[in-house]
């Protein structure tokens, strides 16, 4: 049991990947629905290709939401408008009609100067007038005067509305009521007919009593609306336990289909319970543990680098919830379309940090476990694995800033060709696409732009390098670049040269030139300190080296690379780029040192390790590259006639001493891609060395 434990805190690394990878599948797991699955997939006018079907319980037809909405608008037209009845306002027009009435009699008929008897008179025959005027009044707001505005719906194709008074609601047509205009008409008709009505006095004092007695409800109008598209039946029909939805090879035409989008519908909202919940669960793990385990596999198998590092693995891990808790929470509130969920952050941020292989398997795994939630299952499969692939052809290089809207254009193009294109296979009609639907992909593609900051965090969060942070470290500008230019501009034209050449190679052999590049830039700033003692910065016939032994030059020429990873920890270079300061000499011999020893002191056994450096070896093609294009661009610089042949045969003997010294053992590069990393320094440093023409003094 000692032994056991012993064995197993020695894998502690790959333990914890395991367990890493288990929490995140029983994060997956816990997260999707538990409810029944339809796992069918059919199209209108093309044959049910499954066995019969039968309905399982029974259920309910839905409407389609085109029958649905023809319904609610044809409620909408013939719902009548509601009105409110003022019962009031003809006493009020009363009661402020007499008083307009005496005080015009008043001004008109002196009563002061008059006889009481005379006065008397006077009053019956206002009285009368009053009497005449109440009546007319009386009989135009009984009748109606109704406020027409552009708020009401008036355009009521009968012409019939809703009038509400003392709490009765009674259908009324609108030509039944009067208008301020009718009113008035209705009133001067009136005073024609009585004899005895003053006319002249009596007309203004009406029409100043006028005032509309029935408005329109708005309240009441939306609240009879609502009940009557709440009476709407939602369904068609039944289907009942045991019959027939559909038979194998019928067609499924509109009213088949609407039978199965009803069913899954329904099976949709049936949660399992007890012993099928954990059934549910267990199938859920199995196929989301498939799904991981083939990720793993194609990391162990072709991407190992990856999956040795478990930093990178929790990146993957985190970023596959992300999207799928994202998803799955789009489809709980059920407020917008699924499109709208920015699936392609993950193949963005993926490339960004890893490859194309890893970024396409990883967003290709991740569908097929959010395809199970998804609607219509393989379209939305095949429209979100064309924008994933066209996300990650898009950003091979993120070394300008216009790129990351190129691609979020591209992505929104991508998702608008695939969905017309699944739309007219199945409606075989280019006139039912719904157009309004892009508006899901553009809002998509608008949001997946928030994949770039999350880049920098990520970037921050775990140490990882983009294109973009490698472009500003190989950027000649920065802090530790512009100070190895002044104190040893030498090796920092040394190091310009070497990155051409490294980057060259590395693109022609398959890797990132980017990181090569910036890896170049600073491999050699450990020179910096005592730079006069690195032959490409001596600019005299004064070589420091004289006066020391041939053990010291070596040691002062080693600690180049322990001073270069010193000062670009002091500096916050990141790991990837020290990495290069560590490998680009290997284990190799310094040849200069050690063999004058050996001239010098022919009788005496040197110690090796004195004369050697400490390493450790390239372990990537990149860092393999650097130490090709190092040691060949140095010992270019030594050649007294640089023709084509002297040039191809130091590359030659260079590189094949390296080979022989076991240098590239450890990097994962092949003699195919050694023999093109010589043929681009050949022609590279032939370039470099051509003659040129002596012009004429």
């Amino acid at each position: 049991m000692k032994n056991y434990f012993i064995r197993l805190s020695n894998q502690h690394e790959n333990v914890f990947k395991y367990v890493l990878v288990l929490t995140a599948i029983i994060l997956i797991v816990v997260a999707l629905p538990k409810e029944t699955q339809f796992n069918y997939t059919y199209q209108k006018g093309k044959p049910w290709a499954y066995e019969n079907m039968m309905a399982p319980f029974d259920f309910a037809i839905n409407k389609t939401e085109e029958e649905l909405n023809t319904e609610r608008a044809s409620v909408m037209q013939n719902a009548h408008p509601f009105y409110k009845f003022n019962k009031n306002l003809s006493e009020e027009k009363k009661y402020s009609f007499n008083n307009e009435l005496t005080e015009v009699w008043q001004k008109k008929y002196n009563t002061t100067a008059r006889s009481k008897k005379e006065n008397d008179q006077l009053e019956k025959l206002k009285n009368l007038q009053f009497e005449i005027g109440s009546h007319i009044l009386e009989m135009t707001y009984d009748q109606g005067i109704i406020l027409m505005n552009e708020q009401s719906p008036l355009n009521n194709p009968d012409g019939m509305i809703t009038v509400v008074r003392d709490k009765v609601a009674e259908e009324k047509n609108l030509k039944s009521f009067f208008t301020i205009q009718s009113a008035f008409q209705f009133i001067n008709d009136e005073l024609d007919k009585i004899s005895q009505a003053d006319k002249n006095l009596l007309e203004p004092l009406l029409e100043n009593a006028l005032s509309h007695n029935i408005v329109y409800d708005d309240q009441a109008t939306r609240q009879w609306t609502k009940q009557l598209l709440d009476k709407i039946s939602l369904n068609l029909g039944l289907v009942q336990k045991d019959e027939v939805v559909i038979l194998k090879g019928e067609v499924v035409d509109d009213q088949k289909f609407q039978k199965l989008e009803s069913l899954k519908s329904e099976m949709k909202n049936q949660e399992f319970t007890g012993s099928s919940r954990w059934m549910m669960f267990l199938g859920h793990f199995i196929l989301v543990s498939l799904a991981m385990t083939m990720l793993m596999l194609f990391l162990y198998l072709f991407r190992r680098e990856i999956y040795d590092d478990n930093s990178r693995i929790i990146l993957l891990m985190l970023l596959m919830l992300l999207i799928t808790y994202m998803f799955l929470w789009a489809r709980k509130v059920n407020v917008f379309d699924m499109y709208l969920v920015p699936v392609c952050i993950l193949p963005i941020i993926v490339r960004a940090f890893y490859d194309t292989r890893t970024a396409l398997f990883t967003h290709i795994v991740t569908l097929l476990i959010i395809g199970f939630e998804a609607p219509s299952g393989f379209e939305f499969m095949f429209i979100q694995t064309i924008a994933g692939m066209v996300a990650i052809f898009s950003i091979v290089s993120m070394s300008r800033r216009v790129q990351f809207f190129i691609s979020v254009l591209m992505i929104f193009l991508s998702y608008a060709v695939a969905f017309i294109g699944v739309t007219i296979l199945h409606e075989a009609n280019f006139r039912t696409i719904d157009w309004m639907n892009l508006k899901w992909f553009l809002g998509n593609s608008v949001i997946t732009l928030f994949a770039f900051p999350l880049i920098f965090i990520f970037e921050k969060a775990f140490g990882f390098l983009s294109d973009v942070s490698l472009m500003e470290l190989a950027d000649s500008n920065s802090k530790v670049l512009r100070e190895l230019s002044l104190k040893a501009p030498g090796t920092f034209q040394h190091s310009l040269q070497v990155s051409n050449l490294a980057e060259a190679a590395i693109f022609k052999i398959g890797g990132n030139p980017l990181l090569v590049r910036a890896g170049a830039m600073y491999h050699d700033i450990g020179k910096m300190d005592m730079a006069v003692y690195f032959i490409e910065n001596q600019n005299s016939r004064i070589n420091p080296h004289d006066d020391l032994s041939f053990e010291e030059s070596a040691r002062i020429i080693k600690s180049h690379v322990i001073r270069g990873v010193e000062k670009a920890k002091k500096h916050n270079i990141p790991d990837q780029i020290i990495d290069f300061i560590r490998t680009h000499h290997g284990t190799s011999l310094l040849q200069y040192f050690y063999q004058s020893y050996l001239k010098n002191f022919p009788e005496k056994v040197p110690d090796e390790d004195l004369f050697r450096y400490p390493g450790p070896l390239p372990f990537s093609k990149e860092t393999a590259v650097l130490m090709m294009a190092d040691s060949v661009e140095a010992a270019s610089r030594s050649l007294k006639h640089a023709d084509p042949e002297s040039i191809n045969h130091l590359v030659d003997s260079i590189i094949e001493h390296q080979i022989e010294q076991n240098q590239f053992v450890n990097a994962p590069i092949t003699l195919k891609d050694i023999s093109e990393i010589k043929k681009i320094f050949k022609k590279m440093l032939g370039s470099m060395y051509h003659a040129r023409i002596e012009y004429p003094q």
